[in-house]
């Protein structure tokens, strides 16, 4: 089921262009990373899905209509700027929005014990927002998003401000939803934990959609063949073989670049008779070097 699906859609602030004529679509039980720089366009093609702004042109469906009052309430979103109520109590809050979700006081109740005991919070139900950390906040927005339990999930930089247990919780929450059948769509700048997490990559510069695939499509068009190599000795220099691209040194390790289509078996045979060697560790591009290149160099 098509979950999400824009066609065409540019918006502009004062003549200047933030989203480009971008279009996607998104399907039930996927993760879906939104990556890009700092003014990608990134935050404003999500404000566009969630109907805060509206696009200058082209369509956005989201559950095959057009964003309703009702379908809103199957949407749960966490924004890049999280907004909560500093003064009140962090029960008092996820009733408030349960029941603004459309949620009976019940299952308000009902839901923000089940949710607050999954973030560690059980134990903070009556305390201010402002007594806690900001790790603590991060989940109460988190559970805020999900307290009525939506299909569609947006998560605006969900690991910003998260220390690694609580990033661990967020990731184990990510892959539940997932695993019943949610639609997750989430900004980052973290590369690390996108490769991690994501089923699909939208890469997005300057407004302009540059990459749109599976993890193992982008990896196949874009991944540089690699072989980490360390030597017992100091290494000789290795620019003289016709099969390498390019050349790392680190002591006595060495990066290497292959060129396209080179048999890493052909590369192993040629360094024997260089030196000793102690390592030899094939790798492909992570998901950060890919993104460095391709906003880079447009390739």
């Amino acid at each position: 089921m098509k979950v999400i699906e824009l066609s065409n859609v540019t918006k502009k602030y004062n003549g200047r262009v933030a989203v480009n004529n971008f279009s996607f679509t998104a399907e039930s039980g996927k993760i879906y990373g939104f990556l890009g720089p700092n003014g990608a366009g990134k935050t404003t093609t999500i404000r566009m899905i969630m109907g805060i702004i509206e696009p200058d042109s082209g369509s956005i469906n989201v559950f095959g209509e057009k964003l309703s009052e009702e379908s809103k309430k199957r949407i749960g979103y966490i924004p890049e700027e999280r907004g909560l109520y500093r003064k009140y109590r962090v029960s008092d809050i996820l009733l408030y929005f349960g029941r603004l979700k459309g949620l009976s006081l019940e299952d308000a109740r009902k839901n923000t014990e089940i949710w607050l005991d999954k973030v560690g919070l059980k134990d903070r139900a009556n305390s201010k927002i402002e007594e806690l950390s900001k790790g603590m906040q991060q989940n109460v927005q988190l559970v805020v998003s999900l307290i009525n339990n939506p299909d569609l999930v947006i998560l605006d930089e969900p690991f910003m401000g998260l220390d690694p247990i609580n990033t661990r919780n967020m990731k184990e929450i990510i892959y539940s939803l997932k695993k019943s059948g949610k639609t997750i769509i989430f900004s980052t700048h973290q590369m690390n934990e996108a490769e991690r997490l994501c089923d699909h990559i939208f890469l997005i510069n300057k407004g302009t959609k540059l990459i749109d695939g599976s993890l193992e499509e982008i990896k196949k068009k874009y991944s540089k063949n690699f072989v980490s190599v360390e030597f017992r000795n100091k290494i000789i220099k290795l620019e003289d073989i016709d099969i390498i691209q390019n050349v790392y040194y680190e002591g006595n390790k060495a990066e290497i670049e292959l060129r396209k289509n080179t048999n890493y078996n052909d590369l192993l045979e040629v360094l024997l008779h260089r030196g000793d060697i102690t390592k030899y560790e094939i790798s492909e591009s992570s998901l950060e070097s890919i993104f460095v290149e391709v906003v880079t160099n447009g390739v």
